[in-house]
């Protein structure tokens, strides 16, 4: 019979538990480090915001391109569970859609140096792409339809090219602090919005 641990659960569990409570710490630090410093920001860095040992990171992501990886499937999935959370709980439709875009531009900004990181796997490039498409296009379909529905969106604006306008915004975002994509972001949106009777 199995010894159980302080919590009744046995040892190999509670074992698991501290792991991933871990690997969410490192996630959420490689986050913070990456939006600051870029996805070639050094380990010692992640491991200090997170407040674990190096060997810590390398347990759980044994390359540089693994911890990427996983950063950007963490924040794809945070951001596709976002979605309907938002939708849920805004006071309209419209307004769970600016804030989802808010998450979106977030994620898009953490995501800068992807390609950079990950250049010599190509393979594992296609398919984080092809993933984050798959995630997010469904939940920018249901806000986008849920905000037509409401009135708010003219009808007609696709997911994808939605996505893809604020991408492109977000780019030039490194190369001039004087410039923020999110005034940018908002003029699009507005101008997606149908206008009201006077």
């Amino acid at each position: 019979m199995a010894a159980e641990g302080p919590a009744g659960g046995s040892p190999s569990r509670s074992k698991r538990a501290d792991a991933q409570r871990n690997r969410e710490t490192v996630l959420t630090a490689a986050v913070e480090v990456f939006v600051t410093s870029g996805v070639d920001a050094p380990i010692r860095q992640i491991a200090a915001r997170a407040g674990v040992g190096m060997a810590t990171i390398y347990r759980h992501f044994p390359t540089r391109a693994d911890l990427v990886t996983a950063v950007y499937q963490h924040q794809i999935e945070a951001c596709a569970e976002a979605g309907p959370n938002l939708l849920a709980g805004a006071d309209s439709p419209l307004d769970a859609l600016r804030l989802w875009i808010d998450l979106f531009v977030d994620f898009l900004v953490t995501k800068h140096g992807l390609a950079d990181a990950l250049q010599s796997d190509s393979d594992r490039f296609a398919a984080l792409h092809a993933y984050f498409l798959d995630r997010l296009l469904p939940v920018c379909a249901q806000l986008l339809d849920a905000a037509v529905e409401a009135g708010d969106i003219r009808p007609g604006a696709q997911p994808y090219e939605l996505m893809r306008g604020i991408g492109n915004l977000c780019i030039g975002r490194d190369n001039d602090p004087r410039y923020d994509p999110r005034r940018l972001i908002a003029l699009l949106l507005q101008g997606l919005q149908q206008p009201r009777a006077t």
